[in-house]
Formats: structure tokens, sequence, C-alpha cells
């Protein structure tokens, strides 16, 4: 039987198809040509109209296309931000079991907007940063609804504002308290992060007078300050930036104060001692270099080393120990992606550059830390505390982490605590009395004590 005219099985499918003649699918090809035509050209049509419809809803650039293309391609932009906020706490107490210690209570103090930092100037009394520009008083577990009069004017924008507070060593001498805030411009100098103090008299600030002025606007960071063993002043100063910006590698440029921690002394000078003091074209201020967003400075009680953790970005959070002159990475290596998805490096280490003590993927916006030292918590002691204020980009995923370590201080177990909440843990701090104090980074914002078990329930 000829081919012509009989059905075969096609090799795609295996079904039987009629045979057509050659000079009759000739005919057929040709009316088909021409019966589809129109519908052909329709469809070209349609869809070169949508591909045009599509880039003109792009969001506008300078005119370099394909610039913005391949930075988009390495990195560059961030993806759209999930608005779900987190829920009002309870007015509380709030019961809450962990692995080592159980019964524990929260006590909430309701009242506050997006507090920032704590210290404890008395037994009695807990002063607190807005980053808003506020400074507010808790006396005895209740917050007044005044703010603290004395602070200078504060320009808030993105995280900064009135950020972090720490008394000075002697401070039951001389009543001091140092201020680390976001200074407006004025007709003699820009806007940008200041090192201010002032005295505390019981109700009020007085004698405010500034330190150390960065005259650098960062804000896309935080900044935190603390006093190490040594009687000096350590102050962060982050670096939003992330690659591919041009200025992404500001925190290795030692002529720039961006991404560092500063060593300075109480009155604000630079200490003789600082590891770039003779450094052509560095700052004599510089005591670390390598950071992308510090939010935690802490001592540890058993060794004195300053412990920092920094934010990275999506991925990449880490805990340093500090040391003079070292460099901590930023950006040449990291543990994170960019925002958009694309790795920061390849290798997450590299000779010459310091590994983090810890690190987190996914990231969980590290803020805050202190080491446990008291006595109220026995199951806790020298245990590593961090706020977190979210998780993998995700909201309400905020929550605090407890880690504990060896005695080569490497860690040992990681343990997340307060997840059903659903706040952002801004910071976290040992008051006077042994406990615990958290504060929550809301508009309805809190301060949480962490109240131990009655020892009937700890036995």
């Amino acid at each position: 039987m000829s081919r012509t005219a009989a059905s075969y099985r096609t090799r795609t499918t295996g079904l039987n198809v009629p045979a057509v003649p050659p000079r009759v699918a000739g005919v057929q090809s040709t009316f088909m040509k021409n019966r589809y035509a129109p519908v052909i050209l329709l469809i070209c049509a349609a869809a070169a109209f949508f591909t045009f419809l599509a880039q003109a809803q792009q969001p506008a650039g300078d005119g370099k296309a394909k610039g913005d293309t391949k930075a988009k391609a390495n990195g560059g932009g961030a993806p759209k931000a999930i608005a779900w906020p987190s829920p009002e706490l309870p007015n509380g107490p709030i019961a809450v079991d962990t692995w080592l210690e159980r019964g524990l209570q929260l006590v909430v103090t309701k009242g506050l907007n997006t507090p920032f930092s704590m210290v404890f100037p008395d037994s009695n009394t807990i002063l607190i940063t807005e980053r808003g520009g506020k400074l507010r008083i808790v006396r005895n577990g209740v917050l007044d609804p005044a703010p603290v009069a004395g602070l200078p004017p504060i320009q808030a924008g993105g995280l900064t504002g009135l950020m972090d507070m720490a008394l000075h060593p002697r401070f039951a001498e001389n009543s001091l308290i140092y201020f680390s805030y976001n200074k407006p411009a004025t007709d003699n100098s820009p806007e940008g992060l200041t090192l201010g103090r002032g005295r505390w008299n019981g109700s009020a600030i007085t004698n405010f007078e500034d330190l150390f002025r960065a005259g650098i606007r960062v804000t896309g960071s935080g900044s935190r300050v603390l006093f190490g063993r040594d009687g000096m002043i350590y102050l962060t100063l982050g670096f939003g930036g992330d690659p591919p910006s041009a200025t992404a590698m500001a925190p290795q440029d030692l002529g720039s104060l961006l991404g560092k921690v500063l060593r300075l002394r109480d009155d604000g000078t630079v200490p003789p001692d600082n590891p770039f003091v003779n450094r052509p074209g560095a700052r004599p201020e510089i005591f670390t270099i390598g950071h992308r967003n510090p939010l935690g400075l802490a001592l540890n009680p058993v060794t004195g080393d300053i412990w920092e953790c920094e934010d990275g970005p999506n991925g990449g959070d880490e805990v340093n120990i500090l040391a003079a002159g070292k460099n901590y990475g930023w950006p040449i290596v990291s543990n994170g992606r960019i925002y958009s998805g694309p790795r920061v490096s390849l290798d997450p280490y590299k000779e010459g550059l310091e590994p983090p003590v810890v690190y987190w993927v996914p990231a969980i916006a590290v803020s805050g830390l202190t080491f446990y030292s008291g006595d109220r918590y026995p199951n806790w002691k020298n245990n590593l505390f961090i706020g977190g204020l979210r998780e993998g980009e995700v909201p309400r995923s905020g929550h605090l982490e407890r880690l504990d370590f060896n005695g080569q201080w490497e860690e040992l177990h990681r343990e997340g605590m307060l997840r059903d909440l659903h706040n952002r843990i801004r910071d976290i701090r040992q008051g006077p009395d042994g406990l615990l104090y958290l504060l929550t980074d809301e508009a309805n914002g809190a301060l949480l004590r962490i109240d131990p078990a009655p020892p009937a329930l700890q036995k």
C-alpha cells in the first residue's frame, strides 16, 4: 500500500493519521497560510503592545537602561516590603516558658514610641530613648507621660534619631550620661551623628554638650555607645549602602568613618594609642573597620572583650569580638545575600579578615545584645542575649535569642524565645536588680521585664 494513500503513525505522538497526497498537501498548505495570516499578524501586534506596556510600567530611570538592568542583576534594588504591622501586646503579665528557665513572666509597660535604648541611673529609675527624639522615664514600673527635659534638637529620619545611651563609669560621682544622636544641620556644620553628654539631676538632663561630631548623615543605620574596661568610649557608625552601590566600599576606607567602630576618650578626644593614629590618610578615631550596620555592643563579663552585633543584608547577621585595628570584612566577604538575591561573596571567609563568632542565615535583624551576669536566672549565667527585629525578611517574626558557649567561647546552643509576641526586639539590658529588660521597636512600643519563676517552681 502506498504511503500517500495509507494512514501512518507519527513519530512524535504515535497516533494513526491519514496520509495526504503531495499535491493536495501543497494546496492545503497554501490555503492555510492565506487563511491564518491575518490572525498571526494580530497575535504579533498584541504581543508587541503588551511588551511595550510592561516596559512602560517599570520605574523611571536615568536613561541608562543597560546599566540599570546590569545593576539589578548584580543585586541592586530590594523586593517590595511586606506590610503587616506587629500586634499590640496584652497588658500582662504574660506567662513564658523557655528551655532552661520555666515559669517566667513578662511585666509589660506600654506607652513608648519606637524606643531604642535604656540605662538605669538608680535601682528605681529607667531612662529610655525614643528614636523620634524624646527621652522617657519609668519610675517604679510606671511610665511618666511627660518627656525628660534637657536634650538638644534631634533630627530623626530612617533608622536614626535619638539612639543609644551609656552611663559614665564614675556615674555615681559625676552623674554623666552619654548619648549618640543625629544632630540637625546648622549654618556651620552638616547634619550628622553626634556624641554628646549631659548631667542627670534626678529629673532632667542639664549642661548638655557635644563631644564629637562625625559630620556624616547615616539614616540607614543606628549607633551604639559603650564604655570599655579601659575607660574609653566605643561608638559605632554603620553604613546602609550595599553592593553594587559605588560607595559600598566606604567601610574599607580608612579615610571615612562609615562602617567603623570608633574609640574616644570620655571627653571626645582621640587616645594616642588608637591603631591608626599614625597612618597617613586614616581617621585617628577608628578602632575597627569593615562593619555594615552595628546595632549592639556589650562587654563580656568574663574576658572583658567587647562583643559587637551587626545586621547583614538578607542573611549574614554577625556577632564579632572587637580587637584594635582588625577588619571585619564588609563588603568584601559575608554570609549573606543582597536583598534582591545574589550572594555578597561566594566565599564568606578570606585571610586577613576576621570571621564572626556567630552568624545567621536567614537574618534575624539583630539589634541590642547583653551578657547575663546576674543570679536571678541560674541557668542563664554568662549567656548572650540578642534582640531580633524580623527573621528572613518576614514581618511579625521578631524575637529574642539566647546563646551559650563552651570554655573557648564557641557557640553550643541557640534558643529563640518570645516568638509568640510577634514583636520587634530592639534592645535588651540587665538592670541593677539582676533582671533582664527588653524594648520593642514598635510605634506602640513597650518595656518588658522578665521576672523569674517563684522559688517553688524553680525547684
